[in-house]
């Protein structure tokens, strides 16, 4: 009996310590920079949020927030790196709506987003717009006259994206398979690499985030055609949205959220958290999420977690009923 009540006591007394230096450490935390991994390039959608976030974090942890970018694979290259990082306080990851999309998509990962990684929350919701390069301005004056003329010649069009199982690319196959047209995909490396080619008229069109597309559609070097999201973004008032263009019932959404590493110490993942909605609702962060049309994020990691596997199952069905797959 006397010894089990010392098993009992002893138990009681490793969870308090456990409890205890998992505070401890909290308290300590951050002693050095922490890093976000950005599984894009520099300059896309992901970095137009990320950034902000980061220079916000640095004032408020008392250590640098680093932005590490690593491109590839429609994010599923950095996603596998970050996995594989330390769940030490000093690794996250700063992924996006693309990372639900690929877990279908993808014929092989060699990571797990529920699995491997823990949401803490979303950053910005942001709509795509469909924008065509000015050598079209003639031709595509309204959406309906790009599905048509994508239905009278198929295969002639060709649409960027900023990778296989970005919102870039599946929002247009979506897009596809309700319009019955067929317009060839070119993957890029990211968003930034897209935006390049496309202000050089290199590919004709792209169901781009707002967050990249808002200011060259504002400077006149890239033509607006419509929004995905349901009802019209203030950033573009006069652009109807795709269900207004013509196309009943299509909707798709780009957001961008922020992961720890699975393991990570809970007071650490509950600091990160209530820094990171401060920092999103500082003034000039609501005035940078206004400028790109974005809503800005800040729920729980539980609603978060929710809202991923809505995507991802969501996402299953738009691929499997596009017949997408990425065999890599």
């Amino acid at each position: 009996m006397r010894s089990s009540v010392k098993f009992i006591v002893g138990a009681v007394a490793g969870c308090a310590l456990a409890v205890a230096s998992g505070a401890a450490s909290a308290q300590a935390w951050p002693t050095k920079p922490v890093i976000f991994l950005n599984p894009f390039p520099a300059g896309g959608g992901t970095d137009t949020f990320a950034r902000p976030i980061a220079a916000r974090l640095g004032q408020t942890l008392g250590q640098q927030a680093l932005i590490e970018n690593q491109g590839g694979a429609g994010g599923t290259v950095g996603a596998a790196n970050a996995a594989k990082r330390a769940p030490d306080g000093y690794n996250w990851f700063f992924g996006a709506v693309h990372h639900t999309i690929a877990e279908s998509l993808y014929a092989r990962l060699s990571y797990s987003l529920e699995k491997d990684f823990e949401p803490i929350t979303i950053a910005a919701f942001v709509p795509n717009v469909v924008v065509v390069h000015p050598k079209h301005a003639d031709k595509f004056k309204t959406l309906k006259d790009l599905i048509d003329f994508a239905r009278a010649n198929p295969g002639k069009l060709n649409y960027g994206s900023a990778g296989s199982g970005t919102t870039h690319h599946l929002a247009v196959e979506l897009f596809k398979t309700m319009t019955k047209t067929f317009i060839v995909h070119i993957p890029y490396r990211g968003a930034g690499p897209l935006m390049i080619d496309l202000l050089a008229g290199q590919v004709d069109l792209a169901f781009d985030g707002m967050g990249t597309s808002a200011q060259q559609v504002k400077a006149g070097k890239l033509i607006p055609l419509a929004v995905t999201s349901v009802k019209r973004n203030p950033v573009l008032p006069n652009v109807p949205t795709v269900q207004e263009a013509g196309v009943p019932g299509y909707e798709v959404r780009t957001w961008y959220g922020i992961w720890a590493i699975r393991g990570t110490p809970q007071p650490i993942k509950d600091r990160m958290y209530k820094d990171i909605v401060a920092a999103i609702g500082h003034p000039d962060l609501k005035r940078i999420w206004a400028e790109q049309g974005a809503d800005a994020g800040g729920m729980p990691p539980a609603e978060m977690e929710k809202i991923v596997k809505v995507e991802i199952a969501k996402w299953a069905k738009v691929v499997k009923d596009a017949g997408a797959k990425v065999d890599n």
